[in-house]
Order: structure tokens, then sequence, then C-alpha cells
């Protein structure tokens, strides 16, 4: 492979997947050439090292002062999680009954919208390995006296897990996972590892606002959309306290307004100043509510390099520029209040902050913290950096210059605008006031023309494409100063008093598609170009002046916009500037809302957080970067990809970009072609309450249990009785083997051919015992061991063991013995006298159609019979078949209520090679089948069945059905299993004429045979 091959595949994994390859780096984490390289990249993380004291050279990047160092810690925990996640019996997994579900349902649940990616499942399985595997494992718990000696050093009231997630990733996501293991595990028992209590705290509150998913009661709330929570989990994941907030609601208000005078006559001749600000009590009250009342809770901290505490006696800092200086100043400012909200908590809990869960792009501290700028936060557990996202395809590929035609410089201008230009740019407003936006730099105003070429045929292709929404280009300035001049520059200005109709001056914009103005000089209705001050109004204050000025005409158009969408009355003073600009701003890109046609934003400060608008395509830096934290904070911006479609051919995402200039940021460019991808839909699929009386209540079963009239055993042995065995389950049974010269071999493995039938029988009877014939201490009853010793045989003699080219002896693997003893069991419950009996979940007894509630890109045909017959809105199309399915029930007039069983919660736990696994059947239907109460039909369409098939058809058959019939308070129950989906509508008619003919069976169901034979049998029999 060429020296570009990263540029020719940078996707090289999964992103459900570990990493599997990596493409090289050098020492500075930029691409190799040659092959990708099999295995995952270790951890590494930027150390800053001592900046010359001499002036760099021309050619001297101010990146190239930091290096990469691996990180000992997180490769280390790395390695214990992945042999951990590795252990397939979760008796093994040394976690809770809880915990071992929702890893369960993480791990192998059918997601009908977004699937966890494995970055986001492996930052929660790392925490739940510390929290509840490393402590007794005496080879793991160093690793937790290493993170409580750092936290010792750094945060000595408080114990933090910091995961450190590319931006794009999905750090919301395992958020929600997080409160879901903690919220449910604290239900069901008290301890010290658990609590059901919560704050979350966000830089500011654009991210506040989008928290607003982990609160259960919201109704896009992902536990439920994303189905992060299996549904009988989720009456305990409502009882969850959350509060979410800003960290600024840690500041200590004023309780008195008092002007100066006032505040000097009462302080009298005192020593002290009058106290008229909160004390941490009242400021704890008014900023945590209802989580006082509990004994310890858990901390979650959003973009959490905001937090942290001073070094004491940390090096001072290099010599810094004013801006830097206020900078550093703000940084310090922000984690001072930040830290000490949450010891403030913790001090007033009767036990404390449990913990305290950092989440962050870039854990590192920022300067002003008395660390070495850049430096990884020593608490930091799990690392899925930028590069490992890229290699996934989670996030977009950045594209940044790297050579120009500008020979008299060794540097390439555009990777670092801010040198050549910055020193041309005002740096206070009323330095501004003596320029116009024709006085930019040259270079400046030749950037912007490039870049945004570049953004003219990106804007094209998505116009073909049928993209509703534009490509957004994103211009981060230094200061207000000069995001005034870029901004009007771009979109336009008008000078003069317009209310006298006088207008000085008037410029419709240099950059004809992001133009506020049309050819006349009229303003357009919806601004194509906004101006934001993003530090500004995340922190919740009024705007200010100068700021609240320059945008003056964007805020009127806007309100103007409110009031022609939502009403003339919400533009009356309902919302502040602010929150209309922060409005504008968190729907940019969303077909719909505000903000959709926005095409370019001015930003003034960083757009550092919390913007997660996937339409970014072009990004331009007007302002200093000083270190490789601060570009991978900007650029993250642009790196969250608009489709997340795996392609069908590759089962990897395909290659998005994002083109970066005046960042300098020190990753990788190539000039690339790229197409667009459709963002697909995306469909509420949802309960409807109107339609409440079709509500389908199910119970939730947890297992079975037989209860025998005595101690005779026999078989009722059936077609599903069969066990079939081949190659593909025990591997190849013959190899050829050859050399380079001489004759080849033939090797099969002749000791499983030369077993005896009894041989068989006896180890089949004796795994039979000990799996499925304990008495309530656990002791195998031995004295039924002839009578299953003769039904294994029978087993055998009958014909239901098949080998198709494979020994018959393969059946004495672990895996088959099991198989062939679920099959013997459940004949056994088929033919002996007794019940079986379900055994109900002991947390949640039953289920129901009305907690649907889930976000999906699938296909969808929505659910529409007169009158209704359907509680969900939708029917999710997994395949073809499902729509014609659905409308054959909401036809039949025999149908009272149905519903596809997706995000649903209806499952049936059954056993397959000894594995307890959880079967999703299709559908539920209602149906008056003439007896005295409606029969629910279970109803599966299977074409192809292979053994796993088999065994959950036959365990709803002879286990679920009679066991939850037999228990009683859920109605009848019954089973249909349909072979041809060409012929379902007459099957099912077929079904129901059969029903009406004879009353259901107690036990078992029916099966409808393939090839419209439509052969119905009650009780499993063909």
């Amino acid at each position: 492979m060429t020296e570009s091959s990263f540029y020719e595949r940078p996707i090289l994994n999964s992103p459900y997947r570990a990493p599997e390859w990596h493409h090289p780096l050098d020492d500075k984490g930029q691409p190799l050439g040659g092959e990708p390289r099999p295995g995952r990249r270790a951890s590494r993380f930027i150390v800053p090292v001592p900046a010359s004291r001499k002036k760099a050279s021309a050619g001297q990047s101010s990146l190239e002062l930091e290096t990469y160092t691996p990180n000992a810690l997180i490769n280390e925990i790395r390695g214990y999680v992945d042999r951990w996640r590795e252990l397939k019996n979760p008796a093994n997994w040394g976690v809770t009954g809880a915990t071992q579900r929702l890893l369960e349902h993480w791990r192998h649940h059918d997601f009908s919208g977004p699937t966890p990616f494995f970055c986001q499942l492996e930052a929660v399985e790392t925490i739940i390995w510390l929290t509840e595997v490393a402590p007794g494992r005496a080879t793991s718990k160093g690793l937790l006296d290493q993170i409580a000696k750092a936290n010792e050093e750094a945060n000595p009231a408080l114990f933090r897990f910091a995961l450190k997630m590319a931006t794009g990733s999905g750090k919301t996501t395992v958020m929600a996972m997080l409160i879901a293991w903690q919220a449910v595990n604290a239900a069901r028992k008290d301890s010290k590892d658990f609590s059901r209590a919560f704050l979350i705290i966000a830089p500011g509150i654009t991210i506040k606002d989008r928290l607003r998913v982990l609160q259960p009661s919201d109704a896009n709330n992902y536990y439920e959309t994303r189905e992060l929570v299996p549904p009988e989990m989720l009456p305990e994941v409502r009882r969850a306290e959350i509060v979410i907030t800003n960290y600024h609601a840690f500041q200590h208000r004023e309780t008195v307004s008092l002007p100066k005078v006032a505040r000097s006559f009462l302080q009298g001749n005192a020593p002290e100043p009058v106290k008229t600000t909160e004390t941490d009590a009242e400021m704890l009250d008014r900023a945590c509510g209802k989580l006082l009342n509990y004994g310890r809770v858990n901390v979650i901290n959003d973009e959490a390099h905001h937090c942290y505490r001073h070094k004491i006696g940390g090096d001072a800092e290099e010599a810094l520029t004013s801006d830097d200086k206020r900078e550093a100043a703000e940084n310090e400012e922000a984690a001072r209040l930040w830290i000490n909200g949450i010891e403030a908590l913790s001090r007033k809990l009767p036990k404390g902050v449990r913990a305290v869960y950092d989440l962050s792009a870039t854990p590192f501290f920022l300067r002003g913290s008395g660390y070495a700028e850049g430096s990884l936060f020593p608490w930091v557990v799990s690392d899925f950096s930028l590069i490992d996202a890229i290699e996934s395809g989670i996030v977009k590929l950045p594209r940044v210059p790297v050579t120009d035609n500008l020979v008299q410089t060794d540097t390439v201008v555009y990777r670092d605008l801010w040198k050549h230009i910055g020193k041309d740019l005002p740096k206070t407003a009323a330095g501004a006031a003596k320029l116009s936006p024709f006085d930019l730099p040259n270079t400046l105003k030749t950037a912007l023309n490039a870049l945004y070429s570049h953004y003219e045929g990106e804007f094209e292709r998505w116009q073909r494409a049928g993209i509703e929404v534009p490509p957004v280009f994103i211009v981060v300035c230094q200061n207000t100063a000069i995001s005034k001049l870029v901004f009007e520059w771009i979109a336009g200005f008008e000078r003069g008093d317009a209310e006298e109709g006088e207008r000085a001056a008037f410029h419709a914009g240099h950059l004809e598609l992001f133009r506020n103005y049309d050819e006349h000089g009229a303003r357009l209705p919806r601004p194509r170009t906004l101006l934001i001050d993003s530090r500004q109004i995340e922190s919740g204050d009024a705007l200010d002046k100068g700021f609240s000025s320059a945008a003056a005409a964007e805020i009127e158009q806007f309100k103007r916009e409110l009031a022609t969408r939502e009403g003339a009355a919400s533009a009356q003073g309902e919302m502040s500037e602010a929150a209309l600009l922060r409005e504008v701003m968190n729907t940019v890109g969303r077909a719909g809302r505000l903000g959709e046609q926005i095409r370019c934003v001015v930003s003034v400060s960083m757009l550092t957080e919390g913007w997660d608008t996937n339409t970014v395509t072009h990004i331009l830096g007007v302002r200093a970067f000083g270190t490789q934290l601060l570009c991978e904070q900007v650029v993250g911006r642009g790196l969250r990809r608009q489709s997340y479609d795996l392609n069908p051919e590759t089962g990897l995402f395909d290659v998005e970009y994002a083109d970066i200039m005046g960042i300098p940021f020190d990753f990788a460019a190539s000039p690339q072609k790229t197409q667009p991808t459709k963002v697909k839909p995306v469909t509420r699929v949802h309960a409807m309450k109107e339609r409440s009386a079709l509500e389908i209540i199910f119970p939730r079963v947890g297992g079975y249990r037989r209860e025998l009239a005595g101690d005779k055993l026999e078989a009722v042995f059936t077609e599903d009785s069969k066990l079939e065995i081949t190659p593909a389950d025990i591997g190849p049974t013959s190899v050829v083997m050859e050399g380079i010269v001489g004759a080849g071999v033939t090797i099969t493995p002749q000791v499983l051919e030369r077993l005896r039938p009894s041989e068989i029988s006896f180890n089949l009877a004796k795994h039979l015992l000990y799996a499925h014939f304990l008495d309530e201490d656990g002791i195998a009853k031995q004295h039924l061991f002839p009578q299953i010793q003769r039904l294994a045989r029978s087993w055998l003699d009958g014909g239901y063991l098949v080998t198709k080219g494979v020994p018959i002896g393969a059946i004495l693997y672990l895996d088959q013995l099991a198989r062939a003893a679920e099959k013997i069991d459940i004949a056994l419950t088929r033919g002996s006298e007794g019940r079986i009996i379900a055994v109900l979940d002991p947390y949640n007894l039953k289920g129901s159609t009305r907690h649907v509630n889930f976000i999906t890109s699938k296909s969808c045909w929505t659910t529409g019979a007169r009158p209704p017959k359907c509680h969900i809105s939708h029917v999710v199309l997994d395949s073809t078949w499902e729509q014609p399915l659905a409308l054959a029930l909401e036809n039949h007039p025999r149908v009272i209520a149905y519903a596809k069983n997706q995000a649903m919660g209806f499952e049936i736990p059954y056993l397959d090679s000894g594995t307890m696994r959880r079967y999703i059947p299709d559908f539920l239907v209602r149906l008056d089948d003439g007896g005295a109460e409606p029969l629910n039909l279970i109803l599966e369409v299977k074409g192809l069945r292979d053994e796993s098939d088999k065994a959950k058809a036959e365990t709803t058959r002879d286990l679920w059905v009679p066991g939850v019939n037999a228990l009683g308070g859920f109605g009848r129950w019954g089973f249909a299993e349909f072979r041809d989906w060409a012929m379902m509508e007459q099957d099912f008619s077929t079904l129901v004429e059969q029903l009406l003919a004879s009353p259901s069976p107690s036990r078992g169901g029916w099966r409808v045979a393939p090839g419209g034979g439509r052969r119905v049998a009650p009780g499993g029999g063909q």
C-alpha cells in the first residue's frame, strides 16, 4: 500500500466491535506509510514538554512541542476489561443480577434505532468492572489504589473516574447507561456501591438543555426511545432522582440587593462587610433540590475538563499574552466554582458524594490550573481517542491544509492563520470602530474566499442529493470586535437610521450563499448567517450590550420568524434574547426548526462543546490556538457524522469529511472527493393514548417450574425433538494435508467414530440428570437415572439424532449434549403427568404495549385500521413480510388488537446449548376465537429453522404457554408459527377457522406448515 494508504482507506473497523486494525502513527501522531496493523492501538496521550526559551524558527510549529506517551494505567485496565468481557458464562462475571441483565441487553439486544457503539459500551463496562469486579480481586485491586492516590493528590474530598471519549462518540448515551446501571441496582439492593440520586453538571445551558433526554420523564428519554433499558427495568429507572444543572448554579447569589451607600451604612463600624450572599446550604438547596434528601449521590460531569482543583504550588505559567492571561483567569474561575460546588454537596450529604464520573473528549488540565497545560487527568480509566473514532468511522475525517503556493515562507499559511494575521486585527471594540469590514487583512479574506469556494460545491451536491438542510460553515473568532467585522464582510451590513429612511452605507455581503440581504438590499426573512457569542449565552446571563448591539438586526429578524412560526405572543418578551439565540444555535441543521436554514455561524469564543450539529462541513479559525487541546475542541464541532447507516458491502461506515482551515490541528489532510449521504428520516414509534382500549398486557416470565404428579417419567417426542449436527456445529471433520512434495493425507476425528451407542446414551442421561433433575438443595435425583437413561436411549433409537457429515460421537461435545438434553427435557414435560408453572420476574410481573416509545430510522408502516386495532402508532418493517401480515391482522374481523413486538419488552426465556437466552416473538394478537374471553396469540413467522429456532418454538409451545395458562391472571394464551410468508394471510384465516371449530388447547400451540399446507395441530404435534 502507498504512503497515502491512510487517506485511501481511513476506516478500518466496525463501530460495534473492538478495533481490530489500526494505522501506524509516528511519535507525533502522524500517519505513516504501509499497511494497517492488526490489533488495537495502545492508549497514548499528549504531554507538553517545557517550551524553548528561544524564539521558534519560521518553520517550527507550536505543536512540535508536544509528544505522545503511553498511558500505562488505561492500557492495564483495558486488558483486564477485555479478558472479563470475553467470559461467556455470566456466572463468572462477578456482578449483580441487574448488572448482568443490563450487560446482556446492551451487548445482544436487536435495537430498533441506534445500537450502542463499542466505545460507549467499553466506557460503561470499565466503570462496572472497577466498581463491582476489581475490588474483589487481589490482582486488580492495586489499580484502584493508583486511582485513589491520584484523587487524593488532586481531589482529596472526592473519588473521580474519567472517561475519555472522542467528540461525536456519544457521551450522552454513556451517561444514560451509567444512570440505568446505578438506579436499577440501587432500587433492588441497598449498597454503598449504588445510588439512585444523580447530579449532572454541564458547562453551559446549551448542554444542560440537550441533556434533558436523561430525565426518565422526558418524552424523548434515551432509556425508552433508544431502548437502553429492558422494559421490565423501566419502572426502577423512573424512580431515579436526577437534577441537571450548569456549573454556574454553584455561584453564591446575592440575597439582598443593596446599593453601595446602603451597604456601607449597614456595615457601620463592623470590621466585616455585611453578608448579603447565599450560604453553602442555601446555594445547594437551590441548585440540588431533592438530592439533599439522599444519603449518597452520584455526580456526572459533562465536558469535565472544566472541573479541577488548582494545583497547590503549581509551576507558574510561562509568559502569556493578554488574551491568554484573560483566558487562563476565566478557566481558573470556572474550575474553582465547579469543583467547590461538588465538594460542598459532598460535605452536606450524610454519606457524601458516592462517585464522580467525568466525561470529556479532552480530559486535560487547562491553562491556569497550575498543571502543565494539556496534561491528562490521572484518574482517566478509559480512552477512545479521536484517531480510534476516525478508524471506526464514528466521526468525520478532518482535512487540513498541507501545502500552499506561497514560496516566501516555509510554513503553511492557512494551517495557523492567526500567526499571519493576528497583529492586524482589532483587540477591542474601540479598535474595531476605526475599521470597516473592507479593512480585514487580505490573507483572511483570501482564506474566507477559498474555503467558501469549496463550500459552494458541497452546497450544490447536497441540493442535488435532496438533503433538506444546508451544510454549515463555521468561523471561530478571537473576540467580539473581530467577529462583527468578519460577520459583516460575509453577510452584509447597513449603516444609518432606518426609521428616518437614511442608509449612509450598505453592502450585500461578499459570500453570496451567506448573505442576509437580497439583491435589492432588503433583509431576507430568514437570515442565512448567524453571529453568536457562545460563552456569553452559556452562562444564562443577559447579553453583553456590545454583543447585543452587534447582533441586534439578527435578533429582531429571528423574533419575527419566531412570531411567524409560533404566533405573535412568542416574540413579545417571553423569550430573552440569549434564549432566542440559543434556540437558533441549537436547531441549526434541523428541519422545521428556527435554525434550519442557517448556513454560516460566526462565533465569538470557542464553540468548544455542547453544539451537536451534524451538518458542519467547513470550519475557519480566526483566533489564537495555543495547544492541541483547544484545536481538538474546536475541530470537534465539525466531527459529528451525518449518516449512521453501515455500507452493506463493507459492514463499515462510509467516510465523511470536515474541511478545516486556520486551526493548527496536527493530524491529517489530503484532498478527497465526497458525496453526501442523505440522512434517513426518523420515526417516533409510540403507544397512542387515544387507543388505550387496545392495550395488550403480558406477563414477564423469568423461568419455569415443573410439578410432577409422581416419579414416573414419560416422553412425547415430536419433529422438533430432532437434533441435527453438521460440520458447521463442530468444525471440519475431514482435512486434507499436503506438503510441497510427497503424498498427501486426509485426517478425520476417528475417536468420535468409535463411540458405542451405550456410551453415548449413558453420558447423555448423566448430563440430563445433573442439568435438569436437581432437588431444592441442588442434589441430583439419582433414583430417576434408570428412567432418564431409558428415555435417552429411546431418543437415540428413534432417529432423533441426525448427523450429517459428522460422526455420531459429536453428540458428546458439551454444547450438543446440552441441546439434546433440552429437547429430551421438553419431551418429558410434554409426556409426563403434572404441570408447568411459569415463574414471573420478581421485580416487574407484567408488561404492556403502553410503554412503547422509541425512535428508529428503519422503514415504518403507519397503523390505521378503521376502527383502529393497534395500540402502537407504527409497525417497524425489518423485512418485507411485516407489512402484509399487519395489514391482514387489521382487516380480519376476529382480530381485536395486535402489536409488533418491537421495544415492547415481551421476551420468552429459553435454553440453547445450556445458555439461557431470550426469544423475541414477532407479533402479539388478541383474538376473538369464540371463547368466553379473548385468546392472546403469540405469532411467529419463520421460514428456514435452525436448532435455536426449534428451541424457541418448543419452549414457547410446551413451557411458556402452558406455564402462563396454569398460572392464571393473564387470560388464555396460545402460540402459532407460520412457515410460508407468502401464504400468511390465508394461513392466518385457516388458523382462525380451526380455532373457532375447536377450543384452544391448555398447553401448546399451533404450527402452520410451509408451502401453503395450512396444517394446524394442537400441542406441538405435526
